[in-house]
Order: structure tokens, then sequence, then C-alpha cells
């Protein structure tokens, strides 16, 4: 009865996460319990040598996963879903979409998994004395003009996933800080882009004569807590093309994936982080103080409240393992054998435990796309079993998940090793922790940090979002984001935490080494297929 009453009142939070392969819709109440689920698969395509989803994908998977996540509602509580007092929009950070005086896209939208910007990267990274990877919008940008592509006199306006759709809901060109940071460097103490090296841009472009200065086409800069835009009647037929739901809902600023990653984990505070896992995997620790200097392997973001955060990322993770994993689901079927898609990733991700601690000699890299962090502007994945490798099902499933981390596991190394960065607890979420202690011990083992886990992160983003959208309320009673989520949200959470094995740790080790030697048999591979 108290939910029916809070969804006839309204008194509900939305989070809509854009996720890399699914796009989520997430409602709770007031205290962050999560009422209804909804939810819509999508893949980005590689079209003309670009990484991209077309924008008439947002609308038609958003509008379907709002409808399962309605029907939900109506099917549980047995009340239309009709007034929302808060909605959220997170969105994988980064990547190119630009528009015209017109509202008009210039170009497909880029994404974060696009691995042509080195020039542009580099050249940033040099001029500014601050790392701007290969993925972040200020690098798409400069490469665009780097190339000289056609559409340049005509831009207008850029922006993230999560700004273009908050701004399609609300007619607002806003963006979230921890989103923000991932397209233009943020000065900490403004909370706003770095002015210095927005000058610096602007003169490093003045002879092309473009009509703008770099702020004029960037997104205004927001924290949590603020309000950033009330739902707009176009904007609610987007989300609801039956018109039941109402405009007037209030929007927080939008976000990126990574900062409602650390949202859902609850780890914003320093000394924190968290690991999210998906198609690809990031590290984010939030930092006391600024690191000594510069890594390329490293992103400088920060949390939606404005705080340092080190970002060890890699393009890559789970994909290969999905791939793999679909390839036994066939080899049952043409056995007609039955097995459930989540019975048979526990089933294989379990045998892992039983593989040697090194993988047994195997190697393997999913690099379903380029890795910034080992030098590759293109993926192919690659298996490779010597003849003295000890090849069975348990080392095979190893290998894919040791390789699943290798990667961002250098940047972390940087962090831990050579900045000697404080770190009490990682907090793990995404699907391939899944399976309880697996992957989870692997990490903790490759890191030598304890790795938690908890049940409501299985949620991820979405649920971060909405539990930022929700904070809005807490906000304007002078609460801080920390105090809200330590005090309100996860108070009674239950969390698992697998220790780091010395075993493991060691095997890990010897894996990496390998892991290293091999990279040039990938390099090699990605110009023996490139057409």
């Amino acid at each position: 009865m108290e939910v029916q009453q809070a969804i006839i009142d309204g008194n509900i939070s939305l989070g809509i996460e854009f996720g890399s392969t699914r796009i989520k819709a997430v409602l709770i109440d007031t205290k962050g319990n999560i009422l209804s689920v909804g939810g819509f698969n999508w893949e980005n395509h590689f079209v003309d040598g670009v990484w991209t989803y077309p924008l008439e994908d947002v609308w038609t998977g958003v509008q379907a996963a709002f409808k399962e996540l309605a029907d939900d509602v109506y099917k549980q509580y047995g009340q239309p879903l009709q007034k929302i007092a808060n909605i959220g929009i997170s969105a994988m950070m980064h990547g190119y979409l630009a528009f015209n005086q017109q509202n008009e896209l210039l170009v497909p939208f880029r994404t974060w998994r696009n691995n042509f910007t080195g020039e542009a990267s580099h050249q940033l990274t040099q001029l500014f004395n601050y790392n701007i990877p290969q993925r972040w919008s200020i690098a798409h940008l400069y490469q665009v003009i780097l190339n000289n592509e056609s559409h340049l006199p005509e831009v207008d306006f850029i922006t993230t996933l999560a700004g273009y759709v908050h701004w399609q809901l609300t007619g607002e060109k806003v963006l979230g800080i921890g989103d923000a940071s991932g397209m233009f460097p943020i000065d900490l103490a403004t909370q706003n882009y770095n002015t210095q090296m927005l000058s610096q841009f602007d003169d490093l472009v003045k002879d092309k004569q473009f009509g703008w200065s770099l702020l004029d086409i960037l997104p205004k800069v927001l924290v949590a807590g603020e309000k950033a835009g009330v739902l707009t009647e176009q904007g609610a037929l987007l989300l609801d093309p039956t018109g039941s739901l109402k405009a007037g809902s209030i929007l927080c600023p939008p976000e990126g994936d990574a900062g409602t990653g650390m949202v859902a984990t609850n780890s914003i505070s320093e000394k924190t982080g968290n690991i999210s896992a998906g198609t690809s995997a990031f590290a984010m620790i939030v930092l006391q103080k600024e690191l000594s200097k510069v890594y390329e392997e490293l992103d400088m973001v920060t949390t939606p409240t404005g705080k340092l955060v080190a970002m060890a990322h890699s393009n890559n993770c789970s994909s290969d393992i999905n791939a793999w994993v679909g390839l036994f689901k066939e080899t049952l079927s043409a056995l007609n054998l039955s097995c459930d898609t989540d019975t048979l990733y526990q089933t294989l991700f379990s045998k892992a435990l039983e593989g040697d601690a090194d993988c047994g000699n195997l190697l393997s890299y999913g690099f379903y796309s380029g890795e910034h962090i080992v030098g590759l502007s293109e993926g192919c994945p690659t298996f490779m079993h010597p003849a003295n490798a000890n090849f069975n099902l348990a080392n095979f499933m190893r290998v894919h998940l040791y390789t699943a981390f290798a990667a961002m596991k250098i940047g972390m190394d940087i962090l831990m090793q050579q900045e000697k960065v404080e770190i009490s607890q990682i907090l793990g979420h995404g699907g391939i922790f899944k399976t309880q202690n697996v992957a989870q011990k692997f990490l903790a083992s490759a890191l030598n940090v304890p790795i938690a886990t908890m049940q409501t992160a299985s949620e991820g983003g979405a649920w971060g979002i909405a539990l930022l959208a929700n904070y809005l309320n807490e906000h304007q009673k002078g609460i801080s984001l920390d105090d809200y989520l330590n005090h309100q949200i996860f108070n009674t959470t239950s969390v698992s935490v697998a220790e780091p094995d010395a075993e493991i740790s060691a095997g890990f080790d010897t894996f990496m080494q390998r892991y290293k030697k091999g990279l040039g048999v990938v390099k090699e591979a990605v110009l023996a297929f490139k057409e």
C-alpha cells in the first residue's frame, strides 16, 4: 500500500543508463529501494571504420526499456506510471556527438571505443601537460580539426550520449562534472572546465577562424545535487509515446557511467575505489592528492561532486568471454542438450578455479577494439596454446578471466607501485562478478587489494543515477552526497569481500610477464587481417 501510494503521488525517482550492451531503467523509492527494472539490449556497430550507435536506436531502446518498466509497475502494484518526481540520465562517457545550429547531427556518433585519435591525443597531452586519452571528446574534436573534416564549420554544440539524451528531454545543454571531466579537463578549485587549457586550445586553432571558442560549444558543468532541468511535454513523449507519463519531473545533472558506478558502489570518498567490468573494464580510485606526474595510462576525472579520481581504463573486458560462452552454448544446442545461459556461465566460471595459477602457459587477448594502454589502435582477439601448454577447460576459462583485467592492471600497477596510492578496498560491479568468488578472487589477487561486491551493485549505474536523482531532495536539506549514501542508502547493505590469494597472485604475475611479451603477436595479427 505504501509503494502504491508513492507511485500514485509520484514520490519516486527514475534512473536510466545507456550502457554499451544494455539500456536499463530503474525505479526507486525515496529510501533507494528498487521498485522495478526495465531494459533493452542493443549493440554498437562498426560502420566505415567507426564504432557507433544510430541515434534512432537510442530512442527505440529507451522507449522499450521504459515500457517494460511501466508494465512491470502496473503488474506489481496495479498502478500506471504517470508521475515521477526526479529523473537521471547516465551513459557511456566520452566520444563525439556534434550538432549544428539546427540541432542536426553532423556525423554519426563516435563512441569511446574508437582509437583513431592518437595524433590529437598526443598533441593535446603535450600542450596541456595533462593526459588527454583518445576516448575524450576534446581528442575527437581536435582529430576532426587535424583531419580538416568538412562538417567543422557547422559545429555549434558537442556533448556526450548522456548529455544528448538529457538535452532532448529537457532542452538544457548541461552535463554532470564527472561526465564533463571526460570531455575536457576540470579545474578542481572552480569545479568547471580549466580556463587556462580552454585558452590554450583556442589559441591552437585560432587560425582556423571557426567563429566559436571552445567554451561556446561545450555543455555547462553542474555538480551532484543541482537541478539540471525539467522534463518537457516533448521529453515525456520521447520516453513514453503513449502519453501516460506526465511532464514536470526534475532532472539531476546527467552523468557518465564511471560516476554512476561510483555512486552505486558507495565509492566516492578518498581512498575508496570501484571497478566496473563489462564490455570495458575500468578502475576508479578517489585520490587524496594530485599524482606526481602525467601518465598516459591513467585518466584524471572526477566524482559527481568534483573530487579527483584516477581512472585506469581498458577498452576490452568481457566481449571475448561472451563470444566463447556463446560458442559452447551453440555446441550444446548442436548435441540437443539444453542449458540456460546463467547456468552455463556459472559452470564455466567455477571450472576456472580448478586451473593452474598461471593458466598453464595459455595466452589470450580479448581485443575486439583497440587498446590504448598497450598501444593497439585496432583489435584482433587472439588465443594461443603453445605445444607445452596445459590445455584444458579450466585453464582455458581461467586465462580468459585473467586477460579480461590484464590491460587495466597495467594502469593500476602505476597507481599502487609507482605513486603509492592508498586503497582500503575496491568494490567490483558488473556481470563478470555474478558468479560468486571467481572473477572477484582473481582480481583481488591480481591487484593485491580486497575486492568487495554487494548485491545492490548488480543494477549498476542505472541504480546509481536513480540515487543521484533522488539525492536532489536531500541536497536541498544541506546533506552531502557522502552522508546521504553512507547513512541512508548503504547503512544496511551486506558486502562480500574476496581477499588476495598468494598463490593466485604469483600465478597472475607470471601470466602478466607472458601477456606483455606476447603483445607483438597481436599487433602482427592486426596487420595481417587489416583490409
